[in-house]
């Protein structure tokens, strides 16, 4: 069709790319009724019945695949040699090749299901999870690093790694496994499946400036909080319902039935969450355990807290920050990140001018040492120190005008002080009497072109340790009252610059001592005789979680409880932040606010269940439940596909995250609803699935053609989309370096935990710098299989990435399959490549005794089969000339070793 040139450019891409779509389709796939493909509803296909040479076809898939090829006038491939079958079934199923010995006994198994037991044996090793983990990791686009600029590590993101390889070898059923990952914590929360699994929402990039650095108030915080929801969404709908959902995020979906305002709805399901690390337990009877007492700590803190008030009310300002104390040792908690910076003298002109600050105990003490420090602030620019007078005198008197009575406490006065920082100047006292202490600067410190004289805190202590100047009355020469960083109150505060306030043993009794003593005051008796009986309850519940076994932490998404500029929605509780309907995606133009739901046009026309009001992880609930649905076909098509595709090498849609009209249509409708149906209907077992896959004859048929000038597969489907030939398939990068390992002997099979680093990390404290070329091959850290790989979103491993390794930063569907010259480069000449090879004929000299059997030993590992006579010729006399190590390399570089037939 030719369009005229006078209609409008816009209007001729229009019609380029519809008239694409619509041709795309296979016959029958494309729309009913105006109704999509995928949208229709799932209904269970007759399976069609046909014959074969060998009598009738009984198995489901043979019966699809064969009556489109009888219509089609097309013969089907002979069923692949046995060697060929296990070679291509044990790297499929685990991506490891058989051993000699495994591959011996399949030759020689008389018994007509020996393929079988094959495969049962395969799918019940745990190496089956940690390969199709892998391609699982890869469409939800994990990483070990948070990406963008700094792509700082993420110590504990491999939990959730480890979750995946665990569901998949349990066989978990598969809407378990969509509903754990989305909202598990809210499920199943005393599990560790339940928690970890949500590493899911956050596998994806996290702009550690755009949120860590830049407030969510500004727009280039709200921008990328947006981002990160739009991932998150992104990542649900791409992977559980290959709904393209996220081109919706600036209009309507120009070809998919996805309205803007369900974009936003969507969003609006992870509008309180943010990706952080949390805690969890591994045993299900200490989570239990854990949340139960946490629980009742809450209760026991909200029933204290009108008490606390009373207390601190009646007891005055001294109880008050002692209070403060307590509660802040007792949490562990750190001092505020812009700290109230103390007292300040007025400024002067002069070095040489007098001031003086003093400290009101209250009554005669018995002194016996006396802590006092300068100021700092970090965040002011105000360095450590700030203030500390150069010359100076402490003294005692009970006299308030210092005029009789007066004790020397420390003189500073003939020299001048290095200033001591932010570290506490500490002066013993030998047990002085005394209700006044005064310190009295000669000679103020410089600051810039004037002088002052400024302290940040003044403690006073006893022969118990305990502090009579907190909360005490604090007079002076004069003081800068400038709330809340300067100001007389301030010195005497009990809060240090830079000092933990969290206190243990001896120093919290202290506390909790001085405290007692204020308690004992006639008008705090009433509100103590009822505060006393909670606090010993709350302390025991303390206690008991104490002793309960260690958190660990998985890198998930959650509630961050965070301060700065990365907030989080913990300090309101967790309660979701608005979403609004943008305008062309803009924060800076929000429209109506939304509340959570889904698009109604997508094949599942209910919407959520949720209450707006109600908690945030009962939106993720909802939207697990809705994904989840036996009626929401695009779940049970899509996963469907996807395990199809990794079999096959491509799918029965080959755009396994895209399932719209801009996406390509089904091969085979009827297979992939009968397999959706089915699938969804007996028990929802990835195992059974694949366990049909394979035993199908499908499957099991030659990739190699017979007699190709005549075939009329060769001229008909020479793209072999209607799979008359099964299809010959490069091995993925991690499969590669697994056989490398495996075939020289140094294979590590641990299992689980965290990852190991193939690199050096170098300036580690801004933007790292991963480092490949200094790590060293030989590390037996390192040769644990791939999938346990410390992944690196912005500095790919060069050899991993030459042999088309998924990019983490992009959800990566369908893997490329290149053929170029730096994979064989790479495996010829990578320092891991070179050391295997090495390692790998130490093997076979030990493990053979000749020259040509060690040949034939080496060529059963990589390819599963004996040399011929030819090829054992050659590879003899290379072994002669060149060295074992330089066969053993040659062998890593055999097409047979990197492709599957």
């Amino acid at each position: 069709m030719r369009i005229p040139r006078c209609v409008p450019r816009s209007v001729r891409v229009w019609v380029v790319v519809l008239g694409m779509s619509l041709s795309s389709g296979a016959s029958g796939a494309v729309a009913t009724n105006g109704v999509h493909w995928s949208y229709r509803p799932l209904q269970l296909p007759e399976v069609p019945v046909v014959s074969s040479p060998s009598g009738p076809v009984t198995h489901p898939i043979d019966g699809f695949i064969l009556d489109r090829l009888h219509r089609e006038g097309i013969s089907p491939t002979p069923e692949a040699d046995r060697r060929t079958l296990l070679r291509r079934v044990s790297l499929d199923l685990t991506g490891l090749p058989p051993t000699p010995a495994e591959m011996d006994a399949f030759l020689n198994d008389p018994s007509t299901d020996a393929y079988e037991q094959c495969v049962d044996r395969l799918l019940a090793s745990p190496r089956h999870g940690e390969r199709w983990a892998r391609h699982w990791l890869d469409v939800v686009h994990y990483g070990e690093t948070h990406g963008y600029d700094k792509d700082q590590p993420r110590p504990n993101a491999w939990p959730y790694r480890d979750y995946v390889i665990r569901a998949l070898n349990s066989d978990k059923p598969y809407s378990r496994f969509i509903q754990e990952q989305i909202a598990g914590d809210v499920l199943w929360p005393d599990t560790e499946d339940g928690v970890t699994a949500t590493g899911f929402i956050s596998a994806g990039p996290w702009d550690l400036i755009g949120h860590a650095e830049v407030p969510e108030s500004k727009t280039d915080g709200k921008i990328a909080r947006l981002l990160d929801r739009d991932d998150m969404v992104a990542t649900v709908m791409n992977t559980f319902n290959s709904a393209t959902v996220q081109c919706a995020r600036c209009h309507d979906h120009k070809f998919d039935p996805v309205r803007s305002e369900e974009y936003y709805q969507l969003t609006a399901v992870f509008a309180a969450l943010d990706r952080a690390d949390r805690k969890f337990d591994a045993d299900p009877t200490v989570a239990e355990r854990r949340r139960s007492l946490e629980g009742r700590r809450a209760a026991l803190q909200q029933e204290k807290k009108p008490l606390d008030e009373a207390m601190v009310r009646q007891g005055g300002r001294r109880f008050a920050l002692l209070e403060r104390r307590v509660a802040a040792a007792e949490a562990g908690s750190k001092e505020p990140a812009r700290p109230e910076m103390g007292w300040h003298s007025a400024i002067q002109s002069k070095a040489d001018v007098v001031q003086w600050v003093q400290v009101d105990l209250g009554r005669p003490v018995e002194i016996h040492q006396l802590l006092y420090a300068g100021c700092h602030d970090d965040f002011n620019g105000i360095g450590k120190g700030f203030g500390f007078p150069v010359r100076y005198r402490m003294e005692l008197s009970d006299d308030p005008e210092f005029k009789a009575g007066v004790q020397q406490l420390e003189d500073q006065t003939g020299g001048d002080l290095p200033n001591p920082g932010v570290t506490p100047r500490e002066v013993k006292v030998p047990g002085l009497r005394g209700r006044y202490v005064r310190v009295t600067a000669t000679r103020l410190a410089a600051r810039m072109n004037d002088f002052i004289f400024a302290l940040s805190e003044l403690e006073v202590l006893d022969d118990q340790g305990s502090n009579w100047a907190l909360g005490a009355p604090v007079s002076s020469s004069d003081s800068i009252e400038a709330a809340p960083r300067w100001g007389r109150d301030n010195l005497t505060d009990g809060w240090f610059p830079g000092r933990t306030q969290s206190a243990t043993g001896e120093a919290l009794d202290r506390l909790r001592k001085d405290r007692k003593a204020l308690e004992g005051l006639p008008a705090l008796s009433a509100s103590l005789a009822r505060l006393t009986p909670i606090r010993t309850e709350l302390d025991q519940v303390t206690r008991e979680i104490s002793t309960l076994p260690p958190q660990r932490m998985v890198y998930a998404g959650t509630v961050h409880h965070g301060g700065g500029a990365f907030r989080g929605t913990g300090s309101n509780g967790g309660k979701p932040r608005p979403v609004y309907l943008l305008a062309r995606g803009d924060v800076r133009k929000p429209g109506n606010e939304v509340t959570p739901g889904v698009p109604r046009s997508l094949g599942l026309s209910r919407g959520l269940q949720v209450d707006p009001a109600m908690p945030e992880g009962q939106r993720r609930v909802a939207l697990a439940e809705w994904i989840a649905d036996p009626e929401n076909v695009l779940t049970w098509r899509s996963i469907v596909n996807r395990v199809w595709q990794h079999h096959f090498g491509r799918g029965l849609v080959e755009t396994a995250n895209d399932f719209g009209r801009m996406g390509t249509a089904p091969s085979h409708p009827e297979l992939m609803d009968w397999l959706a149906v089915w699938f969804r209907d007996n028990n929802q077992s990835l195992k059974s699935l694949h366990r049909l896959i394979v035993t199908s004859r499908t499957y099991r048929q030659s990739s190699v053609v017979p007699n190709p000038e005549i075939h009329p597969g060769v001229a008909r489907d020479s793209d072999n989309r209607l799979l008359w030939r099964m299809n010959r398939r490069k091995l993925e990068a991690e499969a590669i370096r697994d056989s490398m390992l495996w075939v020289a002997g140094r294979l590590d099979e641990r299992r689980g935990g965290p990852s190991f680093k193939d690199f050096v990390v170098e300036r580690p404290e801004h933007s790292p710098h991963y480092e490949y070329a200094l790590h060293n091959p030989e590390d037996p850290e390192s040769h644990r299989r791939s999938v346990y790989r410390f992944l690196v979103r912005s500095q790919p491993q060069p050899m991993m990435a030459a042999l088309d390794c998924a990019d983490p930063s992009i959800s990566v569907d369908r893997r490329n399959e290149t053929l170029n010259a730096l994979q064989a480069l790479a495996l010829m000449n990578h320092k891991l490549a070179v050391s295997m090879s090495r390692h790998w004929a130490v093997r076979l000299e030990n493990e053979a005794p000749t020259i040509p059997e060690r040949v034939s030993l080496g060529m059963r590992l990589a390819l599963g089969r004996r040399p011929t006579a030819e090829e054992s010729q050659a590879l003899v006399s290379h072994t002669e000339h060149h060295g074992l190590a330089s066969t053993c390399r040659l062998l890593l570089n055999l097409n047979e070793f990197v492709f599957v037939d």
